[in-house]
């Protein structure tokens, strides 16, 4: 039974996203291992999707529940997250509120005002702009937007960042976890490695608690976007114990199920190295999958280092879990004008 039965499921997304074979980026990384992408961001038509999506299916019952008008949830400029928070209050008919905080020292002309922070707008969504740097911990400007539409007369219902430390934020990815299991089954064989990108670790931890109650946490391997490792392997522990508490795993996760790369982030979060800048290039033109600076560029790159490395044995298979993010790469455009 899926660990996931007593729990409400609002849908926002179109089901099951699509495994797919990427054999011309196998090829180049030496086709000594195979390389499959699970599509996390064509999971919906809201709004062009991405795995937010997948974990706010768990919180919107609670957010109808709570009887609330208005979401109210935080990211940087450019965030993937607070589009989607902004896409989900338009399909319910809620007003929105996110506060979009300095998280990354980019500076490209237009970057306050495409992708995904035009998106939000476009949806209606009443989105503040605020100075403050990057932390993936609990922001007091979220919590003074929160209390603003109290002080207005609204009725709010909070979302953290990445909608992570939420007590359901991670349910979303135990169901990837059993959803990958089902669709092995089909595949007729079992992924060796599932690569993933962690920042505020509610995806990675929610992957962990589901393919721990299929023996294999250990074999995700999260390729850190932060830039601050430490605090986000604490948050990524925390939000696993809560997990696998409110699932009745069954069991503690040990220590060494929770693998956390922090070889990729640099220099800074939301920044691209070269390196970041040459693996979005690669996966674009080996298989047309656009990949951003900010999270997918960072695990692409991760894979692919690892892969050229020897870190996967030879005959793996390995599921890169595509998560979106592409409206991003708009508020990037100097790095790619030349492509």
């Amino acid at each position: 039974m899926s660990l996931l039965a007593p729990f409400d499921r609002y849908p926002l997304t179109f089901g099951p996203t699509p495994i797919e074979h990427l054999p011309r980026l196998t090829e180049a990384l030496g086709g000594k291992v195979e390389i499959y992408a699970k599509r996390e961001d064509c999971n919906s038509g809201l709004a062009m999707g991405g795995n937010k999506l997948r974990k706010l299916e768990y919180i919107v019952p609670d957010a109808i529940a709570s009887g609330a008008d208005t979401l109210v949830s935080i990211g940087g400029v450019q965030s993937n997250h607070t589009r989607m928070v902004a896409a989900t209050a338009a399909k319910l008919g809620m007003k929105c509120v996110v506060i979009q905080e300095k998280w990354v020292p980019h500076y490209d002309a237009v970057y306050d005002r495409v992708g995904n922070i035009m998106m939000t707008r476009l949806m209606g969504a009443d989105s503040r702009l605020v100075e403050d740097g990057f932390d993936i911990g609990i922001r007091q400007s979220w919590q003074d937007a929160i209390k603003s539409v109290e002080d207005a007369g609204g009725k709010p219902y909070a979302i953290p960042a990445g909608a992570s430390v939420h007590k359901y934020g991670a349910l979303g990815y135990v169901g990837f976890a059993e959803e990958v299991a089902e669709q092995e089954k089909e595949l007729g064989f079992t992924f060796d490695y599932i690569v993933v990108c962690v920042v505020t670790g509610s995806t990675q931890g929610g992957m962990i608690v589901g393919f721990a109650a299929q023996d294999r946490a250990g074999r995700v391997i999260g390729i850190d976007g932060s830039g601050t490792p430490g605090q986000t392997r604490e948050q990524v522990r925390s939000i696993v114990d809560n997990t696998a508490e409110l699932v009745n795993l069954g069991r503690a996760v040990r220590e060494d199920e929770i693998h956390i790369n922090p070889d990729y982030a640099y220099p800074a979060y939301g920044v691209p190295s070269e390196e970041t800048n040459e693996a979005i290039r690669l996966a674009a033109r080996t298989e047309a999958m656009m990949t951003d600076p900010v999270y997918e560029g960072k695990s692409m790159q991760g894979m692919i280092d690892l892969a050229k490395k020897g870190f996967f044995p030879e005959g793996s298979r390995v599921l890169y879990a595509h998560l979106g993010g592409a409206p991003a790469l708009n508020g990037y455009s100097y790095y790619y004008k030349d492509g």
